[in-house]
């Protein structure tokens, strides 16, 4: 299930998006599973709508989901190589790969999160 903090800075409809990213990674949703409506989900969540149609927009333009057309949001599958998006992670984890090493963490600390 999906949750939504409100005290978190991030916009609502990222905590969405990551939430279903977060379970379709995970197996947990799998390839050609349907999501719940919009209405199901904004009436589950107590949010407008347009906050969950513009969730299932940018999964489906990151590639997580497909919308079959009067039938509703479909999950994906692994999402096609997107250079962008691997571009973007990479800098992500450089950043934090410096910062670690700032604070004194070492490498061998780190190698078991790789797992």
């Amino acid at each position: 299930m999906i949750q939504v903090n409100y005290r978190d800075a991030r916009p609502i409809y990222e905590q969405i998006m990551d939430g279903f990213k977060k379970q379709i990674i995970g197996g947990i949703l799998v390839k050609d599973e349907k999501l719940p409506s919009v209405r199901e989900l904004a009436t589950m969540l107590t949010i407008n709508p347009n906050t969950i149609s513009k969730a299932y927009r940018e999964l489906e333009h990151e590639g997580y989901v497909y919308t079959a057309q009067g039938r509703g949001c479909f999950v994906a599958g692994m999402p096609e190589k997107n250079e962008k998006k691997i571009q973007e992670l990479k800098e992500t984890l450089r950043q934090t790969i410096e910062e670690l090493k700032f604070l004194g963490v070492r490498k061998e600390d780190v190698d078991d999160y790789w797992k």
